[in-house]
């Protein structure tokens, strides 16, 4: 092969020499040069081969070794893991041993931590101490023991809780306004009871997450507010009235649910309610008019009672002028007239007196009636969606409840001005009867 490769080189210098006018030494001296050059070559690549196989002899050898070293490491590891596994076993058995009744306590401990996490967020002592029920929480969560200090940090905390329940603070505090505006507020808490600021009662929500101080929309008597009032504005040692919610604002939160009784009426009373109470007011209506006649027709007949002369002007008056007018009838004609007067003036007295009467007795029996109807609307929400849901008839057992006691409280009142306004009426006929009477008399002792 090479020795084909220098007699193509050959033949090419001879037609190169030839097309140049080179001489055949020339040409001769040219293949010898190549040749030279040429095998040089080729020793130096066989020297990188050889070189290059070496390198890999080498690597393969290095490679192996590391396999080997690596294969130790793995046993070595392996045997490690499994004593190792061996003797977290053995320690988790002697952990077991060695706690005891520490497992038992550290059982207690969360659950207490979850239950004073539950009180302290539920107490008002909160809103001036905002997040110091994150450490309970974490607590009430972890799942390793708790250390003396943690268990020291819980007691320091329910003592504080305790402490804090016979306190009178005043601080600041985000309150949310009935209005829904939120403002920063000079709060005056009384133990864990009541809360107030600017003579108002304050609620404390601990669904929120911020401002849990919450003014009551509806709030309680203007007494209460009073003695809030006093007490924001009271000096420190000074000693003032103040009324305190035993039950942590569960009354508070009752009166905002309660209705008024114009809402209960509103609401509740329905149209049976409107027409008792209109009842109400024209049986009163009447009343006051009555008494007003009844009392002026009284104080005309009483001045009558201080003169013998006649003042056709009220009714004992018109009753004497008959006597006045007829002075020489028989007493038997004269009795007739009297008596004829008396029923006259009689019936002016008693006039309105039975529709009193009959509102009165109406009014009861219009209660009856919106009980009735309450009840008719209670029986048919049992009939649409059962009894699983009292709230669902609460609205026609209030229509019924509201009604009934409307119809009470129209026919008392006028019961008694009804009977009050008959004794009076009677009284008065009774002065004209008396009067009559005497007229007789000393007319027939005179004959």
């Amino acid at each position: 092969m090479k020795s084909l490769r220098i007699m193509t080189i050959a033949t090419a210098l001879v037609f190169t020499v030839s097309a140049f006018g080179q001489t055949l030494e020339d040409l001769a001296a040219e293949v010898e040069r190549a040749a030279s050059e040429e095998g040089k070559i080729n020793q130096q690549r066989e020297q990188e081969f050889i070189q290059a196989r070496d390198n890999q002899r080498n690597l393969l050898a290095q490679a192996r070794q590391e396999l080997r070293n690596e294969e130790a490491r793995s046993d070595r590891l392996k045997n490690d893991y499994d004593r190792l596994e061996r003797e977290l076993a053995e320690l988790e058995t002697v952990l077991q041993e060695r706690m005891g009744n520490l497992g038992e306590l550290f059982g207690i401990v969360r659950q207490a931590s979850g239950d004073i996490q539950a009180t302290l967020d539920d107490s008002m002592v909160s809103a001036a101490r905002p997040g110091r029920t994150e450490f309970l929480s974490e607590l009430a969560q972890r799942k390793e023991l708790p250390n003396v200090q943690e268990l020291r940090k819980v007691w320091s905390i329910m003592v504080t809780e305790i402490a804090e329940s016979g306190r009178v603070v005043k601080f600041t505090a985000p309150v949310e306004r009935a209005n829904g505006e939120k403002q920063d507020l000079e709060v005056v808490r009384v133990g864990v009871f009541n809360a107030v600021s600017d003579g108002s009662f304050l609620t404390w929500d601990p669904s929120k997450s911020t401002e849990n101080l919450i003014e009551l929309a509806r709030q309680p008597a203007a007494r209460f507010q009073s003695m809030a009032s006093d007490l924001q504005s009271a000096s420190p040692g000074e000693t003032v009235d103040m009324s305190v919610d035993f039950s942590r604002g569960q009354i508070l939160r009752a009166v905002v649910q309660s209705k008024s009784p114009i809402e209960r009426v509103k609401e509740d009373g329905g149209i049976v309610g409107y027409v008792i109470i209109g009842v109400g007011i024209l049986g009163l209506l009447l009343c006051l008019w009555k008494a007003f006649v009844l009392y002026t027709t009284g104080g005309k007949i009483s001045k009558q009672l201080k003169t013998k002369d006649a003042n056709k002007g009220n009714p004992l008056g018109r009753v004497m002028a008959i006597y006045a007018e007829n002075p020489d009838t028989d007493i038997e004609t004269l009795e007739l007239k009297l008596d004829e007067a008396i029923l006259r003036e009689s019936a002016p007295l008693e006039s309105g007196l039975s529709f009193i009467k009959v509102l009165y007795v109406v009014a009861p029996l219009l209660g009856l009636l919106g009980t009735v109807v309450g009840m008719i609307a209670t029986f048919q929400m049992i009939t649409l969606f059962g009894t699983g849901d009292p709230r669902m008839m609460a609205g026609g057992i209030s229509t019924a409840l509201v009604t009934t006691v409307l119809g009470l409280v129209v026919a008392i009142p006028l019961t008694l001005l009804h009977s009050f306004l008959q004794g009076k009426s009677k009284s008065l006929i009774q002065v004209l009867e008396e009067q009559a009477a005497g007229i007789i008399a000393r007319l027939a002792e005179s004959r």
